[in-house]
């Protein structure tokens, strides 16, 4: 019978998490395996940010995050700062830049932070395996880890195996079946950061917008993102509606305000005995091609001094309150990242262990905790992995 290879700390996952969680440990002498079913370590990391990896976000606060348990992600975020991985950053002398709200972008390429952390990781003398299938997990004394290449045993077994977001990259639910296996309760996962879609009706009406991008202010009840809407030839994308996704759901509608900046009342109301065709007005605060096809969709443009005092009233309140019924998202496959997950009141806020095993750990984009767009989701990766990492 093979021998049993002996850890203090197995951690299954090799993704922004997972490998700062094996520093953290390493550093504080534990010997630490990385199990990584993947041929290579980081994969995520190195499509983020447009493959420049959007590493953390300086406007970091818990208000950043969604979760059942909206305080559950202070004290992690409290222990471990975006100031703290920026120094890690510079002393690995990678130049970075602020590209907008407070995102932080390599200046080069992600691999430069997958270079960091594997750097981090062989310094601390943590072990990594590739290409390693989990079999099965077990736990008498220790836990017992049974893989495509061999069984280690260790005292401390952290799951850092990120959600469902992003498939094509081999994302599992690997994570969620482990937290089953041990009984702990699971908020609904779904995609989160994802384009919506549309009925077919509307997304013909829309088709020959698709590429266009229009400045919005998109609420969903108590929720607003101020950034660009992208029509799509599937819905509508662009950083507000990828925010605004997170916390949809199905048969939900969300409202679209088209003039952020503007008063759409007193814009018709200077122009109401003109000879201007509404179209050509609205050209002047939206893309032309835009006002035409909003034209078409709520109000048939005609010289302004034609429309009635309620039709005006109607226009307006479209413009800051263009109502939209998604038919759903994309999916997993087009999804940044996970909602829902392992359920924080499976876990202590200190340290990620769970409550009713004692030396499991979860960690990252597993746990209910979800960031929004713009490198809120790494802080929260780096933050609960150093959590754990001091625990383990």
């Amino acid at each position: 019978m093979p021998s049993i290879l002996q850890y203090d700390v197995i951690i299954i996952g090799a993704g922004a998490a997972g490998l700062f969680c094996a520093i953290e440990a390493g550093k504080r002498r534990r010997k630490v395996l990385v199990i990584e079913h993947s041929d290579r370590v980081g994969k995520k990391i190195a499509i983020s940010g447009g493959g420049r990896c959007n590493f953390t976000n300086l406007h970091t606060t818990p208000e950043s995050f969604l979760s059942a348990n909206p305080h559950f992600c202070k004290s992690a975020l409290a222990r471990y700062t975006p100031h703290d991985f920026i120094t890690l950053v510079q002393k690995h002398k990678i130049a970075y830049h602020e590209k907008k709200l407070g995102q932080l972008f390599c200046n080069g390429s992600s691999q430069q932070i997958i270079d960091l952390l594997l750097n981090e990781c062989s310094d601390a003398g943590v072990q990594i395996h590739c290409a390693c299938r989990v079999v099965q997990i077990g736990k008498e004394n220790e836990f017992q880890v049974q893989t495509s290449l061999g069984t280690f045993s260790s005292t401390a077994l952290v799951i850092a195996t990120g959600g469902l977001s992003i498939k094509p990259l081999g994302a599992t639910d690997f994570g969620y079946q482990i937290a089953q296996q041990f009984g702990l309760k699971i908020e609904t996962p779904r995609a989160g950061l994802v384009p919506m879609t549309l009925e077919p009706g509307l997304l013909k009406q829309l088709a020959p917008l698709s590429g266009m991008s229009v400045d919005s202010l998109v609420s969903h009840k108590k929720t607003s993102f101020r950034e660009n809407i992208l029509v799509t030839h599937r819905g509508l994308s662009g950083p507000a509606i990828l925010q605004i996704s997170s916390f949809w759901k199905g048969g939900e509608s969300i409202s679209i305000d088209l003039l952020p900046q503007s008063d759409a009342r007193e814009i018709l109301r200077n122009h109401e005995s003109s000879t201007i065709e509404l179209s050509s007005l609205l050209s002047r605060y939206l893309p032309k091609r835009f006002a035409h096809a909003w034209c078409d969709l709520k109000m048939k443009s005609k010289p302004m001094n034609q429309f009635s005092q309620r039709e005006f009233e109607s226009i307006a309140s479209h413009l800051h309150d263009f109502q939209i019924t998604p038919s759903g998202t994309e999916g997993f496959k087009k999804a940044e990242v996970t909602v829902g997950g392992v359920s924080t009141d499976e876990l202590s806020s200190q340290t990620m262990e769970t409550r009713k095993v004692p030396g499991l750990y979860f960690i990252g984009e597993v746990v209910d905790v979800t960031g929004h767009l713009g490198g809120f989701n790494f802080q929260w990766a780096w933050a609960s992995a150093f959590a754990a990492g001091q625990s383990v």
